[in-house]
């Protein structure tokens, strides 16, 4: 990963203070542990899809238009039917 690329973790925190809300605040929106939270947001490269589609939801940011960005900047793609993922949740 080159040095200016900002991890998904970094995103959200910059989003948390943007919007005056603390990671105990959002711990407790995506019901999980507060530390652990903490641990994921600020040390993780990774971070799992269903918990950022949670913290998606609870602070009403679209964080996987971050990656999808990249992919776009990355490989050139565009929005032609073929490179378009779709999710869905259960």
């Amino acid at each position: 990963m080159k040095k200016n690329d900002t991890q998904i973790g970094e995103l959200i925190l910059q989003k948390l203070k943007e919007k005056n809300r603390s990671v105990s605040w959002l711990a407790k929106q995506v019901d999980c542990d507060k530390s652990n939270l903490c641990k994921v947001l600020k040390y993780s490269q990774y971070i799992h899809y269903d918990l950022v589609y949670r913290i998606s939801q609870a602070l009403e940011e679209d964080f996987f238009a971050h990656g999808t960005q990249k992919l776009k900047k990355t490989n050139g793609w565009q929005n032609s039917p073929q490179n378009v993922v779709k999710f869905t949740t259960l």
